[in-house]
């Protein structure tokens, strides 16, 4: 015989228990039965006997039209009491057990003892006020006056009306918007507006699905998924960099050991980056991909993309509990004070240092480096505002210093960005100068495989002359402008090298002596560092206004680099292209990022606040985009400082009380 399932155990296990309970209310009177929390198995529980005739109907019908509508889970269950726990600990170890996700909401109502919580992630659109508003003035009444149902009823109609509302909203305005069009323009800029309302529309379908659902995914347009694979990479590599700036700090508050299920998720976030990058790289390569091979790409690299997002969020409460600010934040307040202080005292030899070389090198050769005393300043005083900030938090009453944690973090990041530009300001001279003494011995040698591919004329053919007359040109010019600009015509003349090498290898049918390949490696390898460190430092600091192009570059950048450190000890002929390819695509990745940032700036008002390069560096996320009426995890306003974690944050609330 089988053994009976554990849901048919517990339907016997309350039958028996009802029916005892009866025999003690025939004999004593009633009795209450408290409810603990367990995982629900309907969408309507009613285990306090609440609803009566066609309620129960008629509660399933609101929520499954909020799930029709929205794709939003509303669980209703209705119980005697919370069984000695409050309504927000009854709440979530319920959730718990039913194994709730981000589109999970919990309504419980303990009627005998009058309390109820709401729980769960806020729905897309739903914003905290009009949250409040709904259990304030629509659920709390329903309950104080025991209409059970329509507390349950009010609490679906209430989200799925305030969702509707937020694409009502957006709706009219683009209706207002289109008339404007065709009184001015016409049919041709309406057709136009359609297009991008349209394109509009299918980016926020793709943001509200779930990364793992493939089959929805695949079902949105080409461009759509385009969009949002550009704007998920951008989120996650934001993600990972302030991720790992701040466990950098935590490691060294707290030790390896402490913080290693941390660092575990973020490289294996940098890991899954690595991967999306490399599709991203792939789609954007000269080689054509059919429609469907693309939608097949875009859809694996959202999927990979989210679910190293989900696996960062999955740690903040453990991280936030680890790290709490708030035990030792005076001192933390003092030891930024003196860290500023020492900034603040490296400034003028930072800016003698970025005279001196903006008198000795072309603009172009200091690009990277440009503006970072400037930004360095503005970081200072960004940083100094946030200490002051969480000092006045820590006057606060005990339970409203929250705000102090805000400000030590962003005070944190902007101590650690303006130490970053002051280091690329006073390392410059040395890279330049590593460039200038190395440049002789590269154009000596390139003198002499010019002359070598002379003697080999009659036996290269084509490649070996369109080699040669290539290195020749990047002699004259390199020795010509070396001076000035050694960085460039250190790794052009590294580049004709290569080149040039590989066409006279293959016209005398030998490979390159191991000793002169170890050389021309470890050249490319130095000049590859060189400009990834330039152009990852560069987007660091400016992330706010780089977009997903630099970002892949540069990404594939450094899997060549690693690549041709992997390869460099067994086979140094293989290694050497993807060393020259990860200089190439830095140099792509400064380039794509220096034109982010351009447009960026030229987008916004002339402004050359501490919160403006804030933003820019993406110590302040602004918490305004995607139609977000509030600030995100943290902060509050419209931007909000960056932490450990994922893009998304958690919107998780928690509502309820007596009635």
């Amino acid at each position: 015989m089988p053994l009976p399932s554990n849901r048919t155990v517990r339907r016997y296990g309350r039958v028996v228990v009802s029916s005892l309970l009866l025999c003690v209310a025939l004999i004593g009177g009633p009795v209450a039965v408290a409810e603990p929390p367990t995982r629900l198995d309907t969408y309507v529980v009613d285990e306090a006997n609440a609803l009566e005739g066609d309620q129960p109907d008629r509660v399933r019908s609101a929520v499954d039209q909020l799930y029709a509508d929205h794709q939003t889970r509303l669980w209703i269950v209705y119980v005697n009491d919370f069984g000695g726990l409050t309504p927000e600990a009854w709440s979530s170890r319920t959730a718990t057990e039913s194994r709730f996700g981000q589109r999970d909401l919990l309504l419980a109502v303990a009627t005998g003892s009058r309390e109820y919580a709401f729980d769960g992630v806020a729905p897309e659109g739903v914003s905290d006020g009009e949250l409040d508003d709904l259990l304030i003035r629509d659920v709390e009444p329903a309950l104080r006056d025991s209409r059970w149902a329509d507390a349950g009823i009010a609490t679906a109609d209430g989200l799925n009306a305030a969702m509707r509302a937020d694409g009502i909203g957006t709706a009219t305005l683009l209706i207002l918007g289109l008339v404007v069009v065709l009184v001015v323009c016409g049919v041709v800029l309406w057709s136009r507006k359609r297009r991008r309302d349209r394109a509009r529309a299918e980016l926020a379908a793709a943001r509200n699905l779930d990364p793992d659902n493939s089959a929805a995914l695949a079902a949105l347009p080409v461009e759509a998924l385009q969009a949002r694979s550009r704007e998920a990479l951008v989120e996650l590599d934001n993600a990972i960099r302030t991720s790992a700036d701040e466990l950098d700090l935590a490691t060294g508050e707290f030790g390896a050991t402490a913080t290693m299920p941390f660092t575990a998720a973020l490289e294996n976030a940098k890991a899954a980056a690595a991967t999306a990058f490399r599709i991203r790289q792939r789609l954007d390569d000269d080689i054509p991909e059919t429609p469907d091979q693309q939608r097949s790409l875009l859809v694996e690299l959202i999927g990979v993309v989210g679910r190293a997002d989900r696996e960062l969020d999955a740690r903040v409460d453990e991280f936030d509990a680890m790290r709490d600010l708030l035990i030792d934040a005076p001192q933390r307040l003092d030891a930024l004070t003196r860290d500023l202080v020492e900034l603040t005292g490296r400034i003028p030899g930072s800016e003698a240092e970025a005279a001196r070389l903006t008198a000795a090198h072309p603009a172009s050769v200091l690009a990277p480096i440009r503006d970072n005393v400037t930004m360095a300043r503005e970081r200072i005083t960004f940083a100094e505002q946030s200490i002051d900030a969480g000092r006045s938090a820590l006057t606060l009453p005990v339970g409203r210093q929250g705000g102090a944690v805000a400000a030590i973090r962003a005070a944190e990041a902007a101590v650690g960005q303006a130490r970053t530009l002051l280091d690329a300001v006073d390392n410059a001279a040395t890279n330049i100068q590593q460039a200038r003494d190395g440049l002789p011995a590269v154009l000596e040698e390139l003198r002499g495989d010019i002359a070598a591919a002379d003697e080999l004329a009659n036996y290269g053919g084509p490649e070996l002359v369109a080699a040669r007359t290539a290195a020749q040109g990047t002699l004259d010019r390199a020795s010509a402008e070396g001076h000035d600009d050694p960085l460039g015509a250190y790794h052009d003349a590294v580049a004709a090298d290569g080149d040039l090498d590989r066409a006279i290898a293959a016209a005398t049918d030998r490979k390159l002596a191991a000793e002169d390949l170890r050389r021309r490696l470890d050249r490319s390898l130095t000049d590859a560092r060189a400009r990834i460190g330039a152009a990852s430092d560069f987007i660091t600091t400016r992330r706010g206004g780089v977009d997903a192009d630099a970002r892949t570059r540069l990404s594939e950048a450094q899997r060549n680099l690693d690549e041709a450190q992997r390869l460099g000890a067994d086979d140094p002929a293989r290694a050497l292209p993807h060393a020259q390819a990860a200089a190439d695509l830095a140099g792509r990745a400064l380039q794509e990022a220096q034109a982010g940032v351009r447009a960026w700036e030229s987008s916004r008002p002339s402004s050359g606040s501490a919160q403006a390069g804030a933003v820019l560096g993406g110590i302040l996320i602004d918490g305004m985009l995607r139609g977000a009426a509030t600030g995100g995890r943290r902060g509050s306003g419209g931007y909000r400082a960056g932490s450990y974690g994922g893009s998304s944050g958690s919107r998780r609330v928690s509502r309820g009380g007596r009635f």
